[in-house]
Parts: C-alpha cells; sequence; structure tokens
C-alpha cells in the first residue's frame, strides 16, 4: 500500500463531511406505478439505465414533475455517482449535464453525493466503485441472508472507501477518465452513424420517397445508378401499397433466427473458465465481473463469435428489446436472444438496417404482451410483421452505402473494446497503488 494512502467507511466519511449520507430511490407505497409513466418528464432510473458508466436519460422511463416533487427521497444531481443494489449489482455511473432539474432513482439505485471536492473526487469514487475488488465485495455483502441480492443504505455505510491523496485522485481519474472519455465519444459517433442509417432507410424502403418521386414525374436526385434501381409506379399488397415489383414479406423471413439456451443448461459458475455467457445485460454492458461462465459442451449452434447480429426479444420493452452487433469474442447465447443470420450472401448491413429500424414497433409488440415488468416479442409475431423488400440488387446497392456506415461503428466497438481491456488492467493496479501514476502514463504510452 502506498504511503499517505487510507481506508474509511462510507459512514466515516459521511461524518467528517466529505459525502452527504447516501440515498436510494425506495419510494414506499408512493412508488410510481407503470399507468403513471409519460413519454417525457423526469427521468426515473431503475439498474438497466447505467451502461458504459452513463446514465441512459433518452431511453428510459418518465413520470411528470409534478409527481416527482411529490415524492420524498432519491432524488439526483449532476455529478452524483451512482451505483444499483438490488438484484442487478454494482452498474455505476455518474450524472452528466442534464436538461431536468434532477433524476429521480428507483429503489435499485443509490446516489454518493460528494460534499467536499477538496478531499474526494466523484470521479475517482466512480472508478473505485468500479474497481475488482470493490465489485466483489458489494457482491458478497449483497448476497448475505436474502435470495435475491440486495445491499440497503444502512450496510452501504460500512463500506470500505480506499483514499489516495488528492493529488494523486485527481491523477487517477485523468488517466482513467481520459480512456472513458474517448469510449464515450466513440458511442456518440455510433449513434449518429446509427442515425444516419435511419433516416435513409426510412426514405427508401419505408416512405418510398424515390418511387414516389418517379412516379410523379420529378428527378429522385439519386446518382443515375441508384436512380434506375428504383421503380415509378406502386401496386396494391397485403402491406398496402408498396414499389411495383417489390415483395411484402414476413420479419421473419428475410433471415434465420437462433434462439440461445436455457440458462441453467450451461451450469453457469463464477470461476471464468470456459465461455462467457451472454446475456442481455452482456448485450449492453460486455463482459463484466458479473457475467458467469461456462465450459459446458453444448451445441455449435449456441455458439456465438464477434460480428454476429443479435436481437434480444425478451425483458424491459423500453430498455431490452433492441438489435446489437457481438464486439467481444467467442460466447454462449442465452436464450431470449436470437441469433440473427442473413439468408443470402452479403445481406447483413440490410437485414440489420431493417431489424433496428423496426425496433419502436418490437417494443410495442413485446408492451402489448407485457407481464410483470417483462415483454416478448415471439416467433409468431415476427412471421405476422411485414416488410417491404425490394429485389436482390436494390438490396446490394443498400449494402454498398450502410456497409461501410455499420463496418465504421464496429470498429469504434471493437476499438471500445480495447480500451475497456486497457482501462480494466490499470483501474485495479492504480486504485491499490500497486501502480504509480508516472508509471502508468507510460504504460498508456507503450512505454512499458
Amino acid at each position: 500500500m502506498a504511503v499517505e494512502w487510507r481506508t474509511a467507511t462510507v459512514k466515516q466519511l459521511v461524518d467528517e463531511g466529505v459525502l452527504e449520507r447516501p440515498m436510494d430511490g425506495n419510494h414506499g407505497e408512493i412508488h410510481p406505478k407503470t399507468s403513471d409513466f409519460v413519454d417525457r418528464g423526469i427521468p426515473f432510473i431503475m439498474a438497466s439505465d447505467l451502461a458504459n458508466g452513463r446514465v441512459d436519460t433518452k431511453n428510459c422511463t418518465f413520470i411528470d414533475e409534478q409527481q416527482a416533487r411529490s415524492l420524498r427521497k432519491g432524488f439526483a444531481l449532476r455529478g452524483d455517482v451512482l451505483i444499483s443494489h438490488k438484484a442487478t449489482m454494482g452498474r455505476t455511473a455518474i450524472v452528466g449535464e442534464l436538461d431536468v432539474p434532477f433524476l429521480i432513482l428507483t429503489p435499485q439505485v443509490t446516489y454518493y453525493r460528494v460534499k467536499d471536492s477538496k478531499r474526494l473526487s466523484n470521479r475517482y469514487l466512480k472508478l473505485y466503485f468500479d474497481s475488482h475488488d470493490f465489485q466483489s465485495l458489494f457482491e458478497t455483502w449483497g448476497q448475505k441472508g436474502s435470495t435475491r441480492a440486495y445491499l440497503g443504505i444502512t450496510a452501504q455505510l460500512e463500506l470500505p472507501i480506499l483514499l489516495p491523496p488528492m493529488e494523486e485522485q485527481g491523477a487517477i481519474a485523468h488517466i482513467l477518465g481520459t480512456l472513458d472519455d474517448k469510449i464515450q465519444l466513440n458511442q456518440q459517433m455510433n449513434e449518429t452513424l446509427e442515425a444516419m442509417v435511419r433516416v435513409l432507410f426510412k426514405s427508401w424502403f419505408v416512405d418510398f420517397a424515390p418511387v414516389r418521386t418517379k412516379a410523379e414525374g420529378r428527378d429522385p436526385e439519386l446518382p443515375q445508378h441508384l436512380a434506375e434501381l428504383f421503380p415509378d409506379s406502386f401496386e396494391q399488397s397485403a402491406l398496402g401499397e408498396i414499389p411495383k415489383g417489390w415483395q411484402h414479406t414476413p420479419v421473419y423471413d428475410i433471415a434465420t433466427y437462433v434462439n440461445g439456451a436455457a440458462y441453467a443448461t450451461f451450469q453457469p459458475k463464477s470461476d471464468r473458465k470456459g465461455l462467457p455467457i451472454i446475456k442481455i445485460a452482456e448485450l449492453k454492458a460486455g463482459v463484466t465481473s458479473q457475467t458467469r461462465f461456462s465450459n459446458v459442451d453444448m451445441p455449435e449452434k449456441f455458439r456465438i463469435g464477434t460480428g454476429d447480429i443479435l436481437f434480444s426479444w425478451s425483458g424491459n420493452p423500453d430498455t431490452s428489446i433492441d438489435t446489437f452487433v457481438w464486439p467481444h469474442g467467442p460466447a454462449w447465447l442465452n436464450q431470449h436472444i436470437f441469433r440473427v443470420l442473413p439468408r443470402g450472401p452479403n445481406e447483413g448491413p440490410f437485414i440489420l438496417s431493417t431489424l433496428k429500424f423496426l425496433k419502436p414497433i418490437f417494443a410495442e409488440i413485446a408492451r402489448n404482451k407485457q407481464t410483470t415488468g417483462l415483454g416478448h416479442v415471439t416467433v409468431d409475431d415476427l412471421k405476422r410483421l411485414l416488410v417491404a423488400r425490394p429485389d436482390d440488387r436494390l438490396i446490394q446497392a443498400w449494402n454498398q452505402i450502410a456497409g461501410p456506415l455499420f463496418d465504421r461503428g464496429f470498429r469504434n466497438l471493437l476499438e471500445n473494446r480495447d480500451l475497456e481491456a486497457l482501462r480494466d488492467t490499470l483501474l485495479p493496479k492504480l486504485i491499490s497503488g500497486e501502480l504509480r501514476i508516472e508509471n502508468a502514463e507510460r504504460f498508456i504510452g507503450g512505454g512499458n
């Protein structure tokens, strides 16, 4: 242990005026109900909204501000460090810039608010919470005395916090925060790329804008080789009016869907031997300390690899139903997730574009069958849901446009995977004092 480092409990830091007393969103009998949720308002933050160190305030659920202000606790502010402490243990995030006065936490999430920033850095605290030793302790304490993982505020007050001198806290936060900033920048770039693909996909394959323009005798303002691929008239179909020569096709028929295996069949273990088992949590946050592994000899159809398209079809309709490209290595696929296999060569970008565009529709389908918070999109739903499929030449043209954008996004995912691995290597060494700041800087620069 480095000189001048000390360990204090959360309660000691509260008593010393370094931290406010941590608080969760246990709202008791006035907890908002599903029927209270609104399209926009105050974000109502649950564990699943903490991902990649950020709070997702766009895809979360909301309650109106009047109801939020009627609650008594769980008001998180910019700069607060959040950690999930119920069922899903140990997810962390720092509350960033807000366009609302505050966030409301659910009973799953606790906020830690630094009162004296000259003695404790909130970014350091978040990184300390992310360290393997702390995560292991947090999970172990959470397993005591309950069938469901839970660590209440009283128990959290006894958690140990390792405190380097303030200068080292700042340096650790700077080094690891730089990696996190780059990771977030890549994530934002991918959001922009997806938005670009979505707008063009809607124009071509939902609004049929080039066809409509040609039907009106106007120039579709596309390069000649692309304009020639679109017909200039429509015809009726089971989907309604679609471009002449196109087909109405069930979503189920544009690809092959392979469901994952039941979780218990993997005989999950925490010893990290074998391959990681990929659940919806891993689709969002990657392989973490909470991921379970399996070395059971399972059928090959349940093995996934880098670049596979995965469709999560069960869970919270607003936060879990989605389509992903797997950026990590070999793994086992858990049930409730389809591995999506293109039926034709080079059709991946068209299939990925279609499934991503349909996300709101999938969410609505799942919401209509929602029970106990979970909704599902079934094979029968995929067989009922129709899309307009153009001919193969236009699909290939689309793939030549969307493919490079998806490739760029995928490279960002791979770079983030490497950055996260570097961060995870440095984190325990810096947090423990094993690696000092000057050595860490050489490490990042390739000098070590």
